[in-house]
């Protein structure tokens, strides 16, 4: 079954397999579990024109070919409020998006537009004291750590879960380390 067109596109960061476990694993555990329809993610876009998928498609291609696999460091913790997040950073990756945003640029929302700071959220949707206690719970024993993102994946939102539509290899290289969570 092909979703309708008209319905956005998501772009996120691939996982290698270990980070795709570890952070999968910690979403069932901290995120509500009649909310949690998707898989830990790192979104870099989070509204791309639906009916524009073909050229959507292109111009991340485009940009995968020409970019070796990237190693992304997740340097602490964020409080957001009523969840909790791992902050990530990247140059390769902020110059990646970088690229894609100006591709992008005239079907980009303001969500998109604005400045971004990539994350992985494992909990949302909770109670401001439930997240603050995760958040204290985790920056006691966070370690910094890293991991190599071999591509991205692209996804359409289907008002709640989403389908998956493509994945795309840095380098042109098949994923040979990728397990994509099932929504």
């Amino acid at each position: 079954m092909n979703p309708p067109q008209n319905d956005p596109l998501i772009l996120t960061l691939t996982f290698e397999a270990e980070a795709a476990e570890r952070f999968d694993g910690m979403r069932r555990t901290y995120f509500p579990a009649a909310l949690n329809r998707i898989p830990a993610h790192v979104t870099l876009f989070h509204h791309l024109a639906g009916n524009e998928e073909d050229e959507v498609r292109e111009a991340i291609a485009r940009e995968t070919r020409a970019q070796a696999p990237v190693e992304v460091a997740v340097t602490g913790l964020r409080f957001t409020g009523r969840g909790v997040a791992y902050v990530l950073a990247s140059d390769a990756l902020s110059a990646l998006r970088a690229r894609l945003a100006q591709a992008f640029a005239p079907m980009l929302t303001a969500q998109d537009r604005q400045g971004w700071r990539p994350h992985v959220t494992i909990q949302n949707k909770v109670a401001p004291e439930v997240a603050r206690a995760l958040h204290g719970e985790l920056v006691a024993t966070f370690v910094p750590f890293s991991f190599i993102a071999p591509g991205l994946t692209l996804w359409r939102y289907l008002s709640g879960p989403w389908a998956h539509r493509a994945d795309f290899a840095f380098s042109g290289e098949p994923f040979p380390m990728i397990r994509r969570c099932a929504p």
